[in-house]
């Protein structure tokens, strides 16, 4: 995440894994969640905070969630319902459950169909927010797998090339694969040149948005620096930003994201739906194409290769996908996750309307 969203010294508060986890839980199963729920829940978003995630870890997403379940848009008892299945393929109906609280579920389930079958595929529809992608491809990575995560939610926020409307959401993507000894690889990014919640810790910490990010409201691309618009004043552009630049590439894997989550899995188009659109998780078995260990190998040598090139003038070194977000979370493990004062504001004001134990500082 570029420096430019995460909180300021000044405004840090550094909490340990396991505060802000046990807050997160039971700020959960107020909300009606059970145990198991909530904490399932929680790991996504704890997990995306400790990988340096923050803009859907719980800084951003879990007062939604907590306003989404106060107002019956979410349900946090849901029955997940089998609507078509074959040997590598399954299609659920989520019944208005929480995309964290799903989410893990439904890629594991296509996990275990790879153990069995070399790949497996699972659609999801009826589903609220899904708070990043990269989470449940690193589920399938962490049991030696390959795993791929989309979702197509939010419509009407990006405008596509040549576009003065929007039509699609941010369709974020995320691929996850093993090594041996290097950190795993993994690519997490929307389909937008800047996520929309990290406009949302622009906001926060003050910080500016690059030209060539966003729109106006005439779709008319902005390209100088300025300070983040407020909710409703902007649309994101695609990967790219202008056609020169390349925003058709960025669009086409908005519009194949769309294609696979929401088509696909029998929702519909998400431009004439709305929200809360489709997920979509995949599995690789490396077994079921190759030798595991040699694969394993072959990836280490494939990541050094990468970050011995070296650095060109300006630059310390050469990174890849998932390099960062491995030293970020064994640093945050050690000395605690990085939140913005506001956040923990938030956390204890809530706590103590609801009467909840939050002992964050």
């Amino acid at each position: 995440m570029l420096e430019r969203f995460k909180v300021p010294e000044k405004d840090r508060v550094y909490v340990p894994e396991d505060r802000i986890r046990a807050a997160t839980e039971a700020i959960l199963r107020h909300n009606r969640l059970t145990s198991d729920s909530a904490a399932i829940s929680a790991d996504v978003l704890i997990k995306n905070d400790l990988r340096g995630v923050e803009s859907h870890g719980v800084s951003n997403g879990l007062r939604r969630y907590v306003a989404e379940y106060g107002s019956n848009k979410l349900n946090p008892t849901p029955e997940f319902k089998v609507t078509r299945e074959s040997k590598t393929t399954m299609t659920i109906d989520a019944d208005k459950a929480l995309g964290i609280h799903v989410g893990p579920w439904a890629m594991q389930h296509a996990i275990d169909k790879a153990k069995e079958f070399g790949m497996g595929a699972v659609a999801v529809t009826n589903s609220g927010h899904l708070a990043g992608c990269g989470y449940y491809a690193m589920m399938a990575a962490d049991q030696g797998m390959i795993g791929h995560c989309m979702t197509a939610g939010g419509s009407h926020q990006t405008v596509p090339t040549f576009g003065s409307k929007p039509v699609m959401g941010t369709n974020p993507i995320a691929w996850a694969a093993p090594a041996r000894e290097m950190p795993p690889f993994l690519f997490d990014v929307a389909t937008t040149q800047v996520a929309n919640n990290k406009i949302g810790l622009a906001r926060r910490t003050g910080a500016k948005i690059e030209g060539g990010w966003i729109t106006d409201l005439e779709g008319e691309p902005i390209m100088q620096e300025i300070d983040p618009p407020d909710t409703g004043d902007y649309y994101l552009l695609h990967i790219g930003g202008t056609r020169e630049n390349g925003s058709h590439k960025g669009f086409g894997l908005a519009l194949m994201n769309e294609i696979i989550c929401n088509e696909l899995s029998g929702y519909g188009p998400g431009p004439v739906n709305g929200t809360p659109g489709g997920h979509f998780f995949q599995a690789y078995d490396i077994e079921a194409f190759t030798d595991r260990e040699k694969f394993l190998d072959d990836m280490d040598d494939l990541l050094k290769v990468i970050v011995d090139v070296p650095p060109a003038r300006g630059f310390d070194r050469v990174i890849y996908a998932g390099l960062m977000e491995d030293e970020d979370e064994k640093k945050r493990l050690e000395e605690g996750i990085p939140y913005h004062r506001e956040v923990i504001e938030w956390f204890e004001s809530y706590c103590s309307e609801a009467g909840i134990t939050c002992d964050l500082r």
